[in-house]
Formats: structure tokens, C-alpha cells, sequence
């Protein structure tokens, strides 16, 4: 095992815009264009809507506030005993703890469609929630989460809020110095007031006082603008860890759910591969050895019985056809067993990688790293994995280079296929990815994916080394 090179061959034509890979100038074009990236584009969407989004959690809170204080100021003053108002305010608290789980689920749909929509990421709904008593609606676990996902999104809307001033601010400070002149030409002598400008720093602004200043606040935003990409960026993952924790099923509630469908995704899965077998023995070498049969049968009469004339010429064109029929049916049969197995398998996973790498249409920088050889099922699935995402970067992806990396991890194997391409993979458009899915969960796997509009691709495959 070790680490594979990456070879040089032909790679498709970056698609217009797409940078060349390696080198400083390439690195400090790509950092100057990610701002007008449509990655950034739409984190940056993401964060403007989710600002009024998470602040909308202030103007619920007082609602919360006020219904019981409501309640309390019209009991009181009626009954002299504490402990009647305090009983009088319970049915209020539990309305609002009901409409809170209510509310936070409703948010939660608006907050997965957004991450789906803008960002790629899609998490699975968490189950209905529980009908009849009141006290299964108090255990409304999804609820919950839903609702300490809202108000942890007020502190990220804080963050998003810092993130637009990069953006927002940066633009308005490379303005200074093209209208500094039209609207500061006072007369010699006149003092004006400075003017602020945006900073980076939360609190602090800057002050420009002359036209030569300018050129500061110029600097400032131009480094505002480069960094705005960054800094949503890192806010938009924190976001994107808080939806996948807080507004999806739980962690039991998943994994009966993966459970289940893994057990009848093996099951389809099983009778498919038969059926694929089956079809292709009888459409394929069936056939083959069926017509060897017959031409065998014509040669034999061609060669007649003893004592008849002997047709030698029809017998040799019979026997060549059969000959010729022999050696297509054997070819078919071992496409058909490296289907089930490819023999390159037979050397380990880390050798198989290698041959896959070294026949790819797009350089690939290979990096194994597996101490203890899976089970011949897991190998398999693997390989075929690694297969069908470097075909799918060659075919969608226009990226100069493929990083792939198999290592070993808390007893599982981990499958991480990246390139630099044009990202926005999706499951849902057929590029085989749906497919790959369905496959590792048979063995109770998981199959992780990271393409943003714009790029860069990830695709963890995450297998037990023992299923």
C-alpha cells in the first residue's frame, strides 16, 4: 500500500471561467474570483435570508412572556392567594409550550427547503409529530430540537449579519475615492466632519478625512470583499451542522429507519443482480454457445457419412464461425464474472485503486492507507464506488485533478473520491449517485456528499470492514 502518483494524460476542457490548477498565480486568481463565484452567490443568499429568519425568534419571545403575565395580571388582583394565580397560569404556559413545538417544526420545513435549496444540503424530515394526549405532544422530541435549533439560529443570524457587513461594507468602501471629489470640493479652510467607513473589526469605523484617505478605506474593503466569501462560509457550516443535528430525525429514529430500508434494499438489491445475471447468460453467452452448437451439427453433416462426398470448404467456414462463436462466448462470460468480482481484487483494494487511477480520464492522487484487508464483499463495493465517481468526474465534474484517499477509521473504511470541478452534483439528477447510495447502505453504509454549486466535489463512502 502507499501512495500512487498522479499520471499525466488527457483531461476533458475546463468549462469557460474554470481556473487551471496549481501554482501561486492560479491560487491568487482563485481567491480574487471566489467572490463572484456561484458558491459564494448563494451562501451569501443563504445568510441574507437567514438573518431575518433567526431574529424572527425575538419578536416570538415576548409573545411567550406576555400571555402568562397576561393571565397573572387579570387573576391576581381578583384572588388574594398565590397559588390561584400560579394554577391559573399553567393552561397559558402549556399553550405556549405547544404552539412553540408547532411553530419550531413549521421553521424547521422553511430552514431544510433553504439548505436544500441553496446550499445542496438535504436533510430527511424528522418523524409527524405524536397525536392524542397532551403529555406525547410534551415528548415531541423533533419538536424540541426544532425549537433549540431556533434559538441557537438567533446568535447565527448574528454572525450572518457580521458576515454581510464584509460584503455590504466592503463594496461601499471602494466607492470613496470615485465620489470623494464631487461631494467634499468645499472651499480652502472649510472643516468638514470625517467621514466613517466600514471596518472589519465589530465596533469599530473608520474615519476618512482627506481624499488621500480614500485610498485607505479602498484597501479595506477591496481586503473585505476578498475575505467576505471566507467568513460566510465558515458561518453557513456552522448553520449547515446545526440543521443536519437539530432538524432532522434523531439519532434512534434514523437508524431504525437506515435499518429497515437496508434490509429490503439487500433484498432488491440481491434479486437484481440475479436477474442481471440471468439476462445476461441467455441474451448473451447462451446465444453464443447455442449457435456453436449448430454450426458444429452443419460441420458434422457437411463431413457426411462414410462412403458420401465431403463438402471440406462449407465444413471449414462451419468450424471457424464455431471457433470464432467459442472465443466471444468465452469473453462474454469473463466481462460477466469481473462484473461480479473483478479479479484485480484478488491483490487487495489498495492495488485495485491504483489500477483505477491509472486508467482514469482525469490525473488522480491516490492515497492508501489500509492495514487490514476488508471483507471480499466490502472490496467489492468499494471498488465499484471508486469506479463510478472517477467516471462521473470525467464525464460532469471538468476538473484538472481527482484526490482519492482510502483509509482506515474506528473499524470502517473510509472512501473519500474530491476533485476541483464545477460542483453541484445531485442524487436526484440520475449521475449514478442514487444508485452508489443504495448499494453501501446494503452493508450498512453511508455515503456522504459535499457539492455545492461552483465546486469542489467530496464524496465520502464510509464501509465496515467486517458487514
Amino acid at each position: 500500500m502507499g501512495t500512487t502518483d498522479p499520471m499525466t494524460r488527457a483531461t476533458p476542457s475546463p468549462p469557460p471561467g474554470r481556473l487551471p490548477g496549481g501554482g501561486p498565480a492560479a491560487l491568487a486568481r482563485a481567491v480574487a474570483l471566489e467572490p463572484l463565484s456561484l458558491r459564494a452567490r448563494r451562501e451569501l443568499l443563504f445568510s441574507l435570508i437567514g438573518i431575518p429568519l433567526g431574529f424572527s425568534v425575538v419578536a416570538v419571545l415576548p409573545f411567550c412572556v406576555f400571555l402568562p403575565a397576561l393571565v397573572l395580571v387579570l387573576v391576581a388582583p381578583r384572588y388574594a392567594s398565590t397559588w390561584v394565580a400560579a394554577v391559573a397560569i399553567i393552561p397559558a404556559a402549556l399553550l405556549v409550550v405547544l404552539l412553540a413545538t408547532r411553530v419550531g417544526r413549521r421553521l424547521g420545513v422553511v430552514h431544510r427547503g433553504l439548505a436544500a435549496w441553496l446550499l445542496g444540503e438535504r436533510v430527511a424530515a424528522p418523524p409527524p409529530p405524536p397525536t392524542g394526549r397532551l403529555a406525547a405532544g410534551l415528548r415531541d422530541g423533533p419538536g424540541w430540537r426544532a425549537v433549540a435549533y431556533q434559538l441557537l439560529k438567533l446568535p447565527v443570524a448574528v454572525l450572518d449579519s457580521y458576515a454581510a457587513n464584509f460584503w455590504l461594507g466592503g463594496l461601499v468602501n471602494l466607492t470613496y475615492p470615485f465620489w470623494w471629489g464631487l461631494f467634499r470640493n468645499h472651499p480652502p479652510g472649510v472643516r468638514l466632519s470625517p467621514v466613517p467607513a466600514a471596518s472589519p473589526f465589530p465596533g469599530r469605523v473608520l474615519h476618512v478625512t482627506s481624499f488621500a484617505g480614500t485610498f485607505g478605506a479602498f484597501a479595506v474593503g477591496a481586503a473585505m470583499v476578498l475575505a467576505a466569501p471566507w467568513v460566510t462560509r465558515a458561518v453557513v457550516a456552522a448553520d449547515r451542522w446545526l440543521i443536519r443535528t437539530l432538524l432532522g430525525p434523531g439519532t434512534l429514529t434514523q437508524r431504525v429507519r437506515d435499518l429497515e430500508q437496508t434490509r429490503a434494499l439487500a433484498v432488491d438489491d440481491a434479486a437484481a443482480r440475479l436477474r442481471r445475471v440471468e439476462r445476461d447468460l441467455h441474451d448473451g453467452a447462451q446465444m453464443r454457445l447455442a449457435t456453436l452448437a449448430m454450426n458444429l451439427g452443419m460441420a458434422r453433416e457437411k463431413l457426411g457419412d462414410d462412403g458420401e462426398p465431403v463438402d471440406v470448404g462449407r465444413a471449414r467456414e462451419l468450424l471457424d464461425a464455431a471457433h470464432r462463436g467459442a472465443k466471444e462466448a468465452l469473453v462474454e462470460l469473463r466481462d460477466l464474472a469481473k462484473g461480479i468480482h473483478p479479479p484485480v481484487l484478488d491483490n487487495g483494494l489498495g492495488d485495485a485503486l491504483a489500477t483505477l487511477a491509472a486508467t482514469s480520464a482525469i490525473p488522480v492522487e491516490l492515497h492508501s492507507d489500509l492495514p487490514r484487508r476488508p471483507t471480499p464483499a466490502i472490496e467489492t463495493i468499494a471498488y465499484f464506488c471508486a469506479a463510478e465517481l472517477l467516471a462521473n468526474a470525467a464525464k460532469h465534474s471538468f476538473a484538472n485533478t481527482v484526490r482519492m484517499q482510502a483509509t482506515e477509521h474506528d473499524g470502517q473504511l473510509l472512501l473519500a473520491v474530491g476533485d476541483d470541478g464545477v460542483g453541484g452534483a445531485d442524487p436526484a439528477r440520475g449521475s449514478g449517485l442514487s444508485g452508489l447510495a443504495q448499494r453501501v447502505r446494503t452493508v450498512d453504509g453511508r455515503l456522504r456528499i459535499a457539492s455545492p454549486p461552483g465546486g469542489p466535489t467530496r464524496v465520502t463512502v464510509e464501509l465496515p470492514l467486517r458487514p
